[in-house]
């Protein structure tokens, strides 16, 4: 049979005190009877007659002592019994309700919240554990948004196949051209899906493996360039780049910075029409920043705190149906934490926004 930790803290304060009571009896018997025996010695050393009744009055004492030891064992014996249940229970309590919170929480009922203790390292650990439960609640909410989130996002593309495919046998067709290459589109956009969370699930797991080395900015913003320029109309933004040609390299893995700016860049190139797109590169200290700044549509001040979330999208962007997977920002905020940088967002509605991000100096 285990024993609970309210049963141990009682009977380990039962212990301490019987061990603190015994050791006070032996000690106390041994000693009282000598310290006793040694004042009758005085006595008679001083002519007092007490040799007739020497041991008579040692018997007496003696007596008198255990009666009294008995008295004072029973009794301090159930107090300090009584003291160290109500201690024990005291403690165990808040560890109860914290067990009972926990069950509730296994159930998926978030509601409820361990009590603050009067016992500090017990207060700690309520707040302690009350973070966490406000930790998991939020990552069971976000969880649950994003299987609704993937659920739509593979729903659009299926029906779109299912419904073209089931038409062409019902009516006995073949498909046409057109049609045909829609449907190419949608598979190829469920494929991009499929891919993009693959590689966030290795990225937020650490899984991606990284070859840093030194990285000249210059000869990649030009490679960069030149490959979106070919996807822009004439009417279109203009593309271009700003910093020192000695800018100091940055130590960064050459496909994942390479993927982290053609994120930043197609999005920048999705929502803006006109105006112009600036690859921006400057040194702070032990590190380089990167910006890509637009003249786009912006973004609203209630959305900035969530661009970074799986399958968000700009209420002013393109229909989903136009767009991307939805993830590529977050993988790129991933990324850049994994080559150890970070990365902010700044945006006005009208005006344009600025994705910028640090990567350290080589």
């Amino acid at each position: 049979m285990r024993v609970g930790l309210h049963g141990r803290l009682f009977f380990s304060h039962v212990v301490v005190m019987l061990v603190g009571l015994i050791s006070f009896i032996v000690i106390s018997r041994a000693a009282s009877l000598h310290l006793f025996s040694r004042h009758l010695n005085k006595m008679a050393s001083l002519g007092h007659t007490v040799h007739e009744i020497r041991e008579e009055l040692l018997f007496g004492f003696e007596s008198a002592w255990s009666g009294s030891t008995a008295w004072a064992l029973m009794i301090g014996g159930l107090t300090a019994a009584a003291l160290s249940y109500w201690v024990a229970r005291r403690i165990t309590l808040p560890l109860t309700k914290m067990e009972r919170i926990a069950q509730q929480f296994a159930a998926g009922n978030w509601s409820e919240q361990v009590p603050r203790s009067d016992i500090p390292e017990l207060a700690r650990l309520s707040r302690s554990f009350n973070r966490l439960a406000l930790s998991l609640q939020d990552v069971e909410e976000r969880r649950r948004e994003m299987m609704s989130d993937l659920t739509h996002e593979l729903r659009t593309p299926l029906t779109i196949v299912r419904g073209y495919l089931e038409q062409s046998t019902v009516a006995g067709t073949s498909l046409s051209p057109d049609i045909a290459q829609l449907l190419v589109r949608e598979t190829k956009r469920l494929e991009r899906l499929v891919n993009s969370l693959q590689e966030l699930s290795r990225a937020e797991a650490g899984q991606l493996p990284l070859h840093l080395q030194a990285i000249a900015l210059p000869p990649l913003f030009d490679k960069l360039l030149l490959r979106f320029d070919s996807q822009i109309a004439e009417d279109g933004p203009q593309l271009g780049w700003q910093c020192d040609d000695d800018i100091a390299p940055v130590l960064a893995d050459g496909d994942r910075l390479e993927q982290i700016l053609v994120n930043l860049l197609g999005n920048a190139i999705k929502h803006t029409r006109q105006g112009k797109i600036t690859l921006i590169a400057w040194e702070a200290s032990t590190q380089v920043w990167i910006a890509v700044q637009d003249t786009g549509i912006g973004i609203a001040p209630n959305d900035l705190p969530h661009v970074f979330e799986r399958f968000w999208r700009s209420s002013q962007g393109q229909p989903s149906s136009q767009g991307g997977s939805g993830i590529g920002l977050a993988i790129t905020k991933r990324l850049v934490e994994l080559q150890g940088g970070c990365i902010e967002v700044e945006s006005e509605i009208g005006r344009g926004s600025t994705f910028r991000f640090s990567l350290p100096k080589a």
